[in-house]
């Protein structure tokens, strides 16, 4: 776990992850908004090779209208991301970007509530996924 987000390591292969995340997300609200295929987009420009690494981006539609309404700025540390990616022993990583974390930077009331509340929604879907 680090200081903006926390992780699971999951018993599936790269692509059923992300399908498991997207389902799990789904029960939770969210949505995912970009899919950004960081090893298809490093081969493209770069010629680079990378194992499978995804970032999805989630948002809730019901508390991002809640979060754009406590600051219009918000919007500049939204969505949350959830990253799956492979690691070298070929195990698959989800990890979650920690709204109680970055949205800590928002000086406004409510917004630490509204941070823990989607927190909260992201630990169910990384406990699901175990």
């Amino acid at each position: 776990m680090s200081k903006y987000g926390f992780s699971v390591q999951v018993p599936y292969v790269f692509d059923e992850a992300i399908e498991r995340v997207s389902e799990e997300l789904a029960k939770q609200g969210f949505g995912v908004l970009t899919d950004i295929d960081v090893k298809a987009t490093l081969k493209k420009k770069l010629d680079h090779e990378r194992l499978p690494y995804r970032i999805l981006g989630a948002c809730n539609p019901a508390l991002a209208k809640q979060a754009i309404e406590a600051d219009a700025d918000i919007g500049l540390l939204l969505p949350c991301n959830v990253l799956v990616r492979e690691e070298q022993d070929g195990s698959i990583t989800v990890a979650f970007m920690d709204p109680a974390a970055v949205l800590q930077l928002v000086d406004k009331p409510g917004v630490d509530e509204l941070a823990n509340t989607v927190r909260g929604k992201l630990m169910k879907v990384r406990d699901a996924l175990i």
